[in-house]
């Protein structure tokens, strides 16, 4: 036989350099990477991340998976390549409530379904929003009292529960608030298992796990189907989004209004996406103002400055910069949603490395907000590396809260005011520490919930 020829040997070569893998752990059995990630996603993307900073590859299971945590990469996926990109397996699960709303949605429809909705968001309807929640927010720190303990993190989801049902549906659900939020959290039980292959399976056992989410997704279906029918019925245009959904005829598209599942499908994914995260940023957010009094002290000083004691108006917010970078820095160190995820349609490159198709391509907010690379110090909490000055050269995408790209987060807008506004109520009345030997500990579910809550006592300031 012929020894291989210099020509041939270049082009296998060169065949080679093209497919390489990103670097990253080796497996040595077939659980060893997929039962950490399971157990502490959270340890587990940030110990990787450390060895390989930029790019890492490595398999869950069978799937071959990335972690992209260098901000041009995400960019990468996220804008310039979306097209490439679908929505990954936790989401897919989710479409097991969320149906085929904006957040689960692809392609064609998605976009459609983004333009029927993208007006109950825009500039002039979010300030409308204000009133409502400055009001909302004064009703809940009033209930309160002085040295009581409250759960800050159950408040502040029935508050921005409450908050969404007004704003976007026009429907009152203050009362049942606390019901709703505890079939929410039924539903989120969904995620715990979110990186595992095996979902599939797991999900058609008849666990208790899965009989709450049954029973959970049964409760919020009769909440949204009573709130679509008494639109429908009334027949008239509320202001909300649900009206402006109902009333929607796509004429781009000749396809007429929506059905009844299909708003059941965006209104439960508003109800989910407009309050969850909102409320675990903001407990969160309790948390650490607790633990820097010196924080709290300065946001107390601007607050009373800016407001003399009236609730704030839309025309205010401006004026709040630092509960802004408050709230800015809180979503840095714990990102109410911390993790993304992709599946790559047809193979790419990314950062020069191949990605074959059908990978799961994963960028964590967790981890790349506390890269020392773009924070110095990240575990701390310094509101102040968000002055303009403070952050000029950071890359774009070392904070991505809200994600980014043709599917940023269609809520941005109204979640950076309910934070600011939310934050100011409260705080201009209470100081909230930390109940004693309270334990705090990160529940990485679809979203970045405190795993036992957040008891804190209330003082007067």
């Amino acid at each position: 036989m012929n020894a291989m020829s210099s020509a041939t040997r270049t082009v296998i070569a060169k065949h080679k350099a093209e497919r390489k893998l990103a670097p990253g752990p080796k497996r040595k059995a077939l659980g060893d990477q997929l039962v950490p990630m399971s157990r502490d996603p959270l340890k587990f993307l940030v110990t990787i991340a450390r060895e390989y900073p930029d790019i890492a590859t490595f398999k869950l299971g069978p799937q071959r998976t990335f972690l992209l945590s260098k901000p041009e990469y995400i960019e990468d996926v996220l804008v310039a390549n979306d097209w490439n990109f679908l929505k990954g397996r936790g989401l897919q699960r989710a479409k097991k409530v969320l149906g085929k709303g904006l957040l689960t949605s692809e392609g064609n429809f998605h976009r459609r379904q983004r333009r029927l909705s993208q007006p109950a968001f825009h500039k002039q309807r979010i300030a409308a929003y204000g009133a409502v929640m400055a009001e909302y927010a004064a009703r809940t720190r009033d209930r309160w009292t002085e040295g009581e303990t409250r759960d800050i993190a159950q408040e502040m989801m029935q508050l921005t529960l409450a908050i969404v049902a007004k704003t976007l549906f026009d429907a009152d659900v203050q009362g049942e608030a606390s019901e709703i939020g505890q079939a929410l959290t039924e539903v989120l039980e969904l995620f715990a298992t979110f990186s595992s292959p095996l979902t599939e399976i797991t999900d058609k056992l008849p666990t208790a796990r899965n009989r709450r989410v049954k029973r959970g997704k049964q409760r919020l279906d009769e909440t949204i189907y009573r709130i679509v029918g008494e639109h429908r019925d009334a027949g008239v245009d509320r202001g909300d989004l649900l009206s402006m959904l109902l009333l929607a005829q796509d004429t781009e598209e000749g396809s007429g209004g929506m059905s009844d599942e299909q708003l059941r499908d965006e209104v439960m994914t508003l109800f989910l996406a407009g309050h969850e995260t909102t409320a675990n940023a903001l407990a969160w957010t309790w948390y650490l103002l607790s633990q820097n009094p010196e924080v709290e002290a300065r946001m107390h000083d601007e607050i009373d400055s800016v407001l003399a004691g009236k609730l704030p108006t839309v025309e205010d917010v401006p004026s709040l910069s630092y509960v802004e970078r408050v709230f800015t820095e809180a979503m840095r160190l714990y990102p109410p949603v911390w993790v993304m995820s992709r599946r790559a349609v047809s193979a790419c490159k990314i950062g020069g490395y191949h990605v074959p198709a059908k990978s799961i391509v994963l960028m964590s907010q967790f981890v790349t907000h506390h890269d020392e690379r773009y924070y110095a110090e990240p575990e701390r909490f310094n509101p102040d590396r968000w002055l303009p000055e403070a952050q000029a050269g950071r890359p774009k995408y070392a904070y991505f809260p809200f994600g980014g790209g043709p599917r940023l987060c269609i809520g941005e807008a109204f979640a950076w005011m309910e934070g600011v506004v939310l934050l100011t109520v409260i705080a201009q009345k209470w100081k909230l520490r930390l109940a004693p030997s309270h334990p705090i500990k990160t529940q990485p579910l679809i979203t970045l919930r405190p795993k036992h809550g957040m008891k804190m006592v209330v003082g007067d300031r």
